[in-house]
C-alpha cells in the first residue's frame, strides 16, 4: 500500500467566531499557549511521517505565510546574542525547502471544494486531510495512529469519536456495519442528522485519509448540506471504489473553531506544562465564577 506523504489543510476560513482578533490575524495564526493552531496540525502531520503540506488558503492570510518563512533577520539577531533557547522554538516553523505549498480558495464553497483545490498536487497516492480548528491532545498524534490502521484496511478513513446522542447533529455520523477493536466499518456516513435519525454516535472529527479517487468524485459533487460541498457526500458517492472505516483515536479533542474549545485547550495544554502547570493550578483555584453563575 502507498506510504502518506502528502497532507491538505484547508485554512481559508474567515474565523468569524474570534471576531475582532481575526479583523488581522488568521484564524490559524491564534497562538494555543506559544505555538499558533497550525503549528499543532503541522506537528501532528509530521509526526504521522508527512513531507508535503498543502495549505487551501485564502486572501488576507500572509501571516500564515510568512509564520513558515525563513526570518533570517529574527534568526541572526538572536545567534548573535546567545538566545539559543529562542532559536531553538524556531525550529517546528521550519519547513524543508519545496515541502509547503499554498493554494488559494477563490470562493469558500465547504469542506469538499477545499481539498478539490488540491487535485493535481496530490496525484495518484492517499493523502491526509487536517482540520486546525480540531486540537487532538495524546501521548500519539491521532494521524500517525489513522495512518497504522489504515496499513491494514486501505480505503478513506475518517477519524470518529464517540459523541453524545443529542450532539449527531453537529457532525458528520457514522453508518456503522461492524467494529473491529478501534476500526468502524462503515456502509457510508450522514452529515449533521438529527438525533433521532442518527445512525450511530460516531461522530466525524477534522482528520482524514482519502483515496485519489474522491477527486472524481467532487467533480461532480453539487451542493449538500448547509448550501456547501461536503466531503462527507463526496466520500458516501466513492463507495464503490473505495471502504469507508472510521477510526476512534486514543486522545481529547478540542474545537478551536470555537470560543469555548479554545480556553478550554489553552488551560488542558497550559495544565500539561512542567513551566506553567503548577502556577496555573493555583492561580485557578484562586477564582470564582461570577455569582449569577452560581446562583
Amino acid at each position: 500500500m502507498s506510504r502518506i506523504r502528502k497532507a491538505v489543510f484547508p485554512v481559508a476560513g474567515m474565523g468569524t467566531r474570534f471576531l475582532p482578533a481575526t479583523k488581522s490575524v488568521p484564524k490559524e495564526m491564534l497562538p494555543l499557549i506559544d505555538r499558533p493552531l497550525i503549528q499543532y496540525a503541522v506537528d501532528e502531520a509530521r509526526a504521522a511521517g508527512i513531507e508535503e503540506f498543502i495549505f487551501v488558503s485564502a486572501a488576507g492570510k500572509g501571516a500564515l505565510e510568512d509564520y513558515f518563512d525563513t526570518a533570517a533577520a529574527l534568526e541572526m539577531t538572536l545567534k548573535a546574542k546567545g538566545k539559543t533557547d529562542a532559536l531553538a522554538a524556531l525550529e517546528p516553523s521550519h519547513m524543508r525547502e519545496g515541502a509547503l505549498t499554498i493554494l488559494r480558495q477563490g470562493r469558500a464553497l465547504g469542506l469538499g471544494h477545499a481539498v478539490r483545490q488540491a487535485k493535481y498536487l496530490i496525484g495518484d497516492d492517499p493523502f491526509a486531510v487536517l482540520l486546525p480548528d480540531d486540537v487532538i491532545k495524546g501521548p500519539i498524534g491521532a494521524l500517525s495512529q489513522m495512518v497504522e490502521a489504515h496499513r491494514n484496511v486501505g480505503g478513506h478513513m475518517v477519524a470518529t469519536m464517540d459523541v453524545p446522542r443529542a450532539a449527531t447533529s453537529s457532525y458528520g455520523v457514522l453508518n456503522v456495519k461492524r467494529r473491529q477493536g478501534r476500526v468502524f466499518h462503515a456502509r457510508g456516513m450522514v452529515e449533521k442528522p438529527r438525533p433521532d435519525i442518527a445512525p450511530s454516535t460516531q461522530a466525524v472529527v477534522g482528520r482524514y485519509i482519502l483515496q485519489p479517487s474522491i477527486f472524481a468524485r467532487l467533480a461532480d459533487l453539487g451542493p449538500g448540506v448547509g448550501g456547501e460541498l461536503q466531503l462527507t457526500d463526496a466520500i458516501n458517492a466513492d463507495l464503490s471504489n473505495a471502504s469507508v472505516t472510521g477510526y476512534e483515536f486514543a486522545g481529547e479533542r478540542f474545537d478551536c473553531g470555537s470560543i469555548q474549545g479554545f480556553v478550554q485547550a489553552t488551560a488542558a495544554f497550559a495544565l500539561d506544562r512542567v513551566d506553567l502547570g503548577k502556577d496555573f493550578a493555583a492561580f485557578m483555584e484562586t477564582r470564582k465564577l461570577p455569582e449569577q453563575m452560581t446562583a
